[in-house]
């Protein structure tokens, strides 16, 4: 059952009616049960001083594009009641038109544009009006049999409405409605959802809950667990299986829904999500079409359902499945939009936005992990839908023309224009090693800021997730993800590919930057030492550069690695020849790759930094005092020392070499491979030739 948030003493801190509604907005929507993310409006009507001081009622409303659970007071447009009332007198009105008109209502121009339902809100007789998407009333407002079913929960108490997509019709149909039947609480949208009343604001939230909880109390009775969705025809696999075989499909998986445009995934395998995905109807009943009109932008009209026995031996087959159903579906998907498209339109993304696997659980698809899971969260909202419609009847949806003028809807577009433009990381996922480190620490926040996704792997993970943390305190909810890895153990390495993989769907970006220096004179270098460099600038560049080759190739959308090598890189360092050879080794490792993969537009190249002593573990550690020894100066002075022997009489810092790799990572070196580029202030003895 859905619990009442509300809390008096909470409530009481609202400063006027707009701080009221912003509270009874926040708890709808922080229970999605209640209010699909972005889905739903409210509102509340009072009087305020206008410019002039005259005092005038108005009505605050959601404004398009936001969010119940995180709406403040800015979010909500207020209109001046006087001139919407009118309205209400005609026949018809068209969205341009209504929208153009509710305009010239607003009593501030920056007051965001008003929602298409804002004329339900207005034309009710109340003072507070909550129009929600719940679970339950869904599930009866897309049964076959909802509209009688509801007589025995609310008897003559409610008002249905036969679906009409928002705006000026429906909303008149509704306030003739609830007009003409005085014992009306409620209103049932058919296909659609619940609009609720009171005179104050508590009272609209209790109403709210109160005909929620009806229905799913009249729903519940009627579930038949062992029959939900036919019964099983697949059972879960281990939750371990579920997530190796998620790993390794989702490269495949994120390759073939990316064509235009890259896509970040999500892998979700909850409960009612597995139990879903196992059931013996669901494969039809997923294609039966979007149990809310709001879901259609995010989750599309249908889903793809993999026709897969759960089996752990047949990842390949999986794969195979995979490709091939995403192949058809983006032809399904293209012949819908020329069925019903109106002259002008322009079509989406082809690919699924939710990708359903027996025994596995749902993978989910989006321009950014955010938007993945939001079409993962619209989705939970249809199962539950789903569950409780097939309870009660035969669940329904819209005709396919409706959902078409739906998703291809110019008011519902207009949401989508409100987010940012893309940046030159957006839709990326970069792997940064030594990401607790100065260099790969300073590369994490300089490709977020362009709005990639970074994984931060480190053997230093507290360090990793420090940085995480600080990364998706500003940028939001898991831009970041620190990893733990030795990248001189193989099986370390693919681990966290394998995260990296479940995580984001797959990489785009690696950095190879795990690094440590030692120093001593030829004769004196031991084999330990010499080994230690080969193991860690050596094997773990040649392993975290090999996994990512593999990963690339499996998705075949191309992909980019950029080397931190050294001056040492082309320059004989004194008392250092097992970090100067090493450092050698990796330029031309990089070359390599970048002769390999240019077939399979996988770009390789090197950054040759140069003392990077800031934020650095490794000048932190006997280096410094072994380099200053190798010069004849004291520690202190090292800084100093590598200023002046530059030409440009510079020290070299982390942001420095950051703004090498985001350019060599990006597509203002997309025809360049294979290429080293020196960022040490220019020292002559390193010079490249």
């Amino acid at each position: 059952m859905v619990q009442s948030l509300w809390e008096t003493s909470k409530a009481s801190q609202a400063a006027n009616t707009l701080g009221e509604l912003v509270y009874r907005s926040n708890i709808i929507g922080a229970d999605r049960r209640v209010c699909n993310i972005y889905g739903g409006n409210t509102s509340a009507k009072t009087v305020v001083k206008d410019f002039r001081g005259r005092d005038i009622e108005v009505m605050y409303v959601k404004g398009s594009g936001s969010d119940l659970a995180s709406m403040k007071s800015g979010n909500f447009t207020g209109l001046r009641m006087d001139d919407i009332r009118p309205l209400f007198e005609r026949d018809a009105m068209s969205d341009e038109e209504m929208v153009a008109y509710l305009a010239h209502t607003m009593i501030d121009a920056k007051h965001p544009r008003a929602s298409i339902e804002t004329l339900l809100h207005a034309f009710l007789p109340f003072k507070h009006v909550d129009h929600t998407h719940p679970d339950a009333i869904i599930s009866l407002c897309c049964a076959d049999n909802g509209k009688q079913l509801a007589k025995e929960i609310f008897g003559d108490r409610f008002v249905w409405v036969p679906y009409v997509r928002p705006g000026f019709t429906l909303s008149k149909m509704i306030a003739e409605g609830v007009l003409s039947n005085p014992k009306a609480e409620l209103v049932l949208m058919e296909k659609h959802g619940l609009v609720t009343w009171g005179e104050t604001s508590e009272a609209c939230y209790a109403q709210t809950i109160k005909i929620i909880n009806a229905a799913e109390s009249f729903i519940e009775a009627c579930v038949n667990e062992a029959k939900l969705f036919g019964g099983v025809k697949h059972a879960a696999l281990p939750a371990d299986i579920r997530r190796s075989i998620a790993a390794q499909v989702m490269p495949s998986i994120r390759g073939a829904v990316s064509d235009d445009k890259k896509m970040i995934l999500s892998f979700d395998d909850q409960d009612d999500v597995l139990a879903f995905v196992g059931g013996q109807d669901s494969p039809q009943l997923s294609q039966v079409g979007a149990a809310c009109p709001d879901h259609l932008v995010h989750t599309k009209v249908v889903p793809l359902f993999i026709d897969w026995v759960p089996d752990p031996g047949d990842v390949e087959g999986l794969k195979v499945k995979l490709k091939e159903g995403i192949a058809a579906y983006k032809e399904q998907y293209k012949s819908y939009f020329e069925r019903n498209k109106n002259e002008d339109d322009v079509m989406f993304e082809a690919p699924p936005r939710v990708i359903l696997i027996p025994g596995v659980g749902m993978i989910n698809t989006g321009k950014s992990w955010a938007m993945s899971q939001v079409s993962g969260a619209l989705y939970h909202r249809a199962i539950a839908v789903m569950r409780g419609a097939t309870a009660l009847g035969r669940f329904v949806s819209l005709s396919e023309n409706e959902s078409y003028n739906v998703e291809y809807w110019p008011l519902e577009l207009y949401k989508l224009s409100l987010a940012p433009p893309e940046a030159e990381f957006s839709r990326k996922v970069a792997f940064i090693t030594g990401g607790a480190g100065g260099i790969g620490s300073e590369t994490g926040r300089r490709l977020v800021s362009e709005g990639a996704h970074v994984v931060l792997a480190d053997l230093n993970f507290e360090g990793a997730q420090k940085v995480a943390d600080e990364i998706n305190g500003k940028y939001g909810e898991n831009r970041a993800l620190a990893v733990k890895i030795d990248v001189t153990d193989e099986e370390f390495v693919k681990a966290a590919y394998a995260l990296t993989a479940l995580t984001y769907g797959g990489v785009d970006i690696i950095v190879n930057n795990a690094g440590l220096a030692t120093s001593s004179p030829f004769d004196e270098t031991s084999l330990k030492e010499w080994n230690l460099n080969m193991n860690v600038l050596g094997t773990g560049y040649f392993l975290v550069a090999r996994e990512a080759f593999k990963m690339m190739k499996q998705q075949g959308i191309g992909g980019n690695m950029v080397f931190v090598g050294s001056k040492n890189s082309v320059y004989a360092g004194k008392n250092a020849a097992a970090y100067s050879a090493v450092k050698a080794l990796e330029a031309h490792l990089a070359r390599c790759i970048a002769a390999e993969g240019g077939e399979f537009g996988i770009r390789v190249n090197t950054i040759l930094p140069d003392a990077i002593l800031q934020g650095s573990a490794i000048w932190n550690s006997s280096w410094r005092n072994e380099r200053a020894a190798a010069y004849g100066i004291e520690p202190d002075q090292l800084e100093e020392y590598y200023r002046k022997r530059t030409t440009l009489l510079v020290n070299i810092y982390p942001k420095d070499i950051a703004e090498g790799i985001a350019f060599f990572a990006s597509s203002k070196s997309e025809k360049t491979t294979g290429c080293m580029l020196t960022i040490d202030g220019g020292v002559p003895a390193a010079f490249t030739r």
